[in-house]
C-alpha cells in the first residue's frame, strides 16, 4: 500500500509540475483554486447524472444511502491506514483496506436480503387481508 500511495503522489507531482508550467502565470493558489473547482464540478455533474437516475428506481434512499455510505467507508479505510504508516502502528497494506470494505458490503448484502424477506412477507400479507 505505501507503494501506491508513493506512487499516487509522484503522478500528483508531477501532474502539479505541468501544470504549473502551462500556467506560469498563476499562483500556486489560484492553480488550486481552478484545477480542484474543475474537478469538484466535473464530479457533482457526472454524481447528478446518475443521482437523478438512481432517483427515478423504487429503492432510491437505500440506493444513494449506500452510494453515500460506502463513499464515506473509502475515506474511513484509506484514513486509517495512512494513519498506521505515519504512527508504525500496524501494517499499511492495501489488502486491509479492501477486505475492510468488503465486511461492509456483505454486511450490508445481509441487510439488504433481510430486507428484502421483510418487504415479501408483508405484501403477501397485505395481499391476503385484501382478498
Amino acid at each position: 500500500m505505501r507503494e501506491i500511495v508513493i506512487t499516487l503522489a509522484d503522478v500528483v507531482n508531477e501532474i502539479h509540475d505541468i501544470l504549473t508550467f502551462l500556467f506560469s502565470d498563476m499562483t500556486d493558489k489560484e492553480l488550486h483554486f481552478w484545477v480542484m473547482g474543475i474537478i469538484g464540478m466535473v464530479t457533482f455533474l457526472v454524481v447528478h447524472f446518475f443521482f437523478k437516475l438512481i432517483e427515478r428506481l423504487k429503492w432510491s434512499t437505500t440506493i444513494l444511502s449506500f452510494i453515500y455510505t460506502f463513499t464515506g467507508m473509502v475515506v474511513l479505510v484509506f484514513a486509517i491506514e495512512l494513519q498506521q504508516a505515519i504512527t508504525n502502528r500496524g501494517n499499511m497494506e492495501f489488502a486491509d483496506a479492501v477486505i475492510g470494505l468488503w465486511g461492509f458490503i456483505v454486511l450490508f448484502f445481509i441487510y439488504a436480503v433481510l430486507g428484502l424477506i421483510v418487504y415479501v412477507i408483508k405484501k403477501k400479507i397485505f395481499k391476503r387481508k385484501d382478498k
